[in-house]
């Protein structure tokens, strides 16, 4: 698991890409074999919306993940604050 963790940690940006490919194709792929009726320009917009929730679910859990490592790191310190002289 630790292996992963660090994977994703090392390539961020090339995780969530992958993901958001991953959740068009998937969507894509669940309209055309739920619905035959919809347009394809229809079924992509919608493959597009789904992947952005999900991309802003990834991102959003990745933000707290890293807000929560970094509390986690420095428990007991103040924040670092400039004294004027």
């Amino acid at each position: 698991m630790e292996a992963i963790q660090s994977w994703v940690s090392d390539h961020k940006l090339s995780s969530i890409g992958a993901l958001w490919a991953s959740a068009i194709g998937g969507s894509l792929a669940y309209s055309r074999a739920r619905s035959t009726t919809m347009k394809p320009s229809l079924k992509l917009i919608h493959a597009r919306m789904h992947a952005q929730a999900i991309t802003l679910a990834v991102l959003s859990g990745a933000a707290v993940y890293h807000y929560c490592q970094n509390q986690a790191g420095r428990p007991n310190e103040q924040k670092d604050t400039i004294h004027a002289p």
